[in-house]
């Protein structure tokens, strides 16, 4: 992976780049592309999930808690800025999750309230993949323009919030970032 590497560390900081000012806080670019790079060699190393084959849809999955943290340990070996450690636990379930083609449709369930909390600003100023988890199908399947019609069709208090803010609930970067893993996988 020694070629794409360069384009995938330049995806990555792309998104750490937009979350930390999503978040408003500085972080140093040296130390971002430090966890570009890092992430680029664990990612080389690991290898990607193994894309699905025709027909098969796949199930959402994870990984143990403590296989996560060793793994973000080493995205953020060097660097010193916390949000840093948050995004790069997110980049390493973006990366290593398997795939799978059906929606969890988590982006628009309601608790009690009413309310979406994958739908409240402040809550996901603080993800990599805005309203959607960051193994979401529909971030390879769907374009930017239909994308944000689905999404505007189920948001849950009416599209403005939405539209003022779709940078944060439906950041383009990071479907970059979704695409061009799923194209890696099926390369290797």
């Amino acid at each position: 992976m020694t070629k794409p590497a360069g384009e995938f560390e330049r995806l990555v900081a792309a998104v750490l780049t937009r979350f930390c000012a999503q978040r408003s806080q500085a972080v140093a670019a040296a130390e971002m592309a430090r966890v570009a790079a890092q992430l680029s060699v664990v990612v080389a190393e690991r290898g990607l999930p193994r894309p699905l084959p025709a027909g098969e849809c796949g199930a959402p999955g994870g990984m143990p808690e403590d296989e996560c943290a060793a793994l973000v340990a080493r995205v953020v070996a060097g660097t010193s800025a916390p949000l840093l450690a948050d995004a790069a636990k997110q980049l390493v379930k973006a990366c290593f999750y398997p795939e799978f083609t059906e929606c969890r449709d988590s982006f628009r369930e309601a608790g009690a309230d009413g309310a979406c909390r994958r739908q409240e600003l402040a809550r996901v100023r603080s993800r990599i993949s805005g309203t959607h988890c960051v193994d979401c199908p529909h971030w390879v399947a769907l374009g930017p323009e239909a994308h944000a019609e689905m999404l505007a069709r189920e948001w849950k208090t009416g599209a403005g919030d939405f539209v003022a803010h779709r940078g944060v609930f439906l950041p383009e970067d990071f479907r970059a970032l979704r695409r061009w893993l799923h194209a890696a996988a099926r390369r290797a």
